[in-house]
């Protein structure tokens, strides 16, 4: 993990998922395949932080935020880094400004890293 992203203290594996989610594990995994979600086994098992779902849905903004990342040649570990992490263009970490509903923002900034 980057020095600057912060630990987020809740990290949701495929069986926790399928349960929040109301999903089968391969519905859970073609979210991930299709970017809607995100993940890392950094901390042993592969899981996505909690904060990506909201309303036992994934965050309806996160896919084309991950997706403008990963054509900036971000890895799923940097992409999670950069969400979580406060970015002082933002004023907060992007997570917390698509949260807030400022996905073009977040995105403008994402562009920018390319």
């Amino acid at each position: 993990m980057s020095e600057n992203a912060p630990e987020t203290s809740v990290w949701l594996t495929i069986p926790e998922l399928v349960e929040v989610l109301d999903e089968t594990p391969g519905r859970v995994r073609r979210l991930l395949d299709e970017h809607y979600l995100v993940g890392s086994r950094r901390n042993g098992a592969f899981a996505v932080p909690a904060v990506f779902i909201v309303d036992a849905r994934p965050l309806s903004s996160l896919r084309g935020t991950v997706m403008v990342l990963q054509d900036a040649a971000f890895s799923d570990d940097e992409i999670i880094d950069w969400l979580l992490a406060e970015e002082e263009s933002l004023g907060r970490s992007p997570i917390e400004a698509l949260l807030a509903g400022h996905k073009s923002e977040v995105r403008r900034v994402a562009r920018a890293l390319a």
